[in-house]
């Protein structure tokens, strides 16, 4: 049976890092515009406690589960996720209710003395989490030292900052969300890197019987936004990849011959950089998980199953 009233306030679970809590802000304020009631209600994941690598904890939902679990019990009402990190397949009682505007979802490079990635010299110690940064970085032929680092925004900073890297790729979104764009040297191109497919967005989650709920959150949401973001996470589904997996995918909406587009562009690549497959689509944004679908069967047509498979982790 649908739920049919808000509570007086709103409580509103966030990982407790400084750009979860900064994510969630934007949501919170703009509930209180419009005229509701906010508690931010911290909650610690699985991805905040482990210092291992995301690939060998699970990748895929280790900073989700413990915030999808609060909402299903009722410690909280609704969450906010990054989207990249959120499983492509449905959790059963929740809805995403709620995708606000993107920010933009490149990749950044942060380096020493202000250095482009053309310019960091070959032997180049350069930091990152991300096996799709990795493989796509190595598929650039720049022969750079490519370094598995864990931690926040800020500990990853400090790596460069007191010299153990030379470098670190950071998502961009996150740092305008922390309001340090000042530490970027370089914004990358997707043409060189794409980002992760959900890159930049938010999702708001709330249980599916709160019917009121969803309707607010509903509200937030963007339909360019939701449009991209659901072509993306469709072809990762479609890959049967995780989040962790070496899969780059941008669907930007534009205004084409026949109204508003979906551009798609796709990426899969062998972590060693040795392999890079890439392919690319347009169509009407009504399709936009048909798109996401049909582009991945291209993907998987010309062997990025195999790409996949190779790169993840023994169990």
């Amino acid at each position: 049976m649908m739920s049919s009233q808000l509570p007086a306030v709103l409580r509103l679970g966030t990982r407790g890092s400084a750009l979860a809590l900064a994510q969630a802000g934007t949501v919170a304020d703009a509930l209180r515009a419009a005229g509701h009631d906010v508690e931010l209600v911290e909650i610690t994941t699985r991805g905040d406690v482990s210092r291992a690598s995301l690939s060998s904890i699970g990748g895929t939902g280790v900073f989700v589960a413990a915030l999808r679990e609060a909402v299903l019990d009722g410690r909280v009402d609704l969450a906010v996720h990054s989207l990249k990190d959120l499983p492509t397949a449905p959790a059963d009682g929740l809805v995403v209710a709620g995708i606000p505007l993107r920010e933009d979802p490149r990749d950044a490079l942060c380096a020493r003395d202000g250095l482009k990635l053309s310019d960091l010299p070959p032997g180049s110690r350069l930091g990152t989490g991300s096996p799709r940064r990795e493989a796509q970085l190595r598929a650039l032929g720049l022969d750079l030292d490519i370094v598995d680092i864990r931690g926040n925004v800020g500990t990853r900073l400090a790596k460069v900052s007191e010299g153990e890297l030379d470098g670190v790729v950071l998502a961009r979104a996150g740092l305008a969300r922390l309001g340090r764009l000042d530490v970027i040297t370089e914004v990358i191109d997707p043409l060189q890197v794409l980002p992760a497919p959900g890159q930049g967005a938010l999702g708001v989650e709330c249980r599916s019987d709160d019917a009121d709920l969803a309707a607010v959150l509903a509200t937030l949401d963007d339909f360019g936004t939701r449009a991209a973001v659901t072509a993306e996470r469709s072809l990762l589904a479609t890959l049967e990849a995780g989040c962790t997996a070496p899969v780059g995918a941008y669907a930007e909406a534009a205004e084409g011959e026949n109204g508003l587009e979906l551009y798609v562009r796709a990426v899969v690549a062998s972590r060693d950089g040795a392999v890079s497959i890439r392919k690319s689509a347009t169509g009407p944004v009504n399709r936009a998980e048909q798109l996401g679908r049909e582009l991945a069967q291209e993907l998987l047509g010309d062997g990025a199953g195999a790409v996949v498979d190779a790169n993840e982790p023994a169990s």
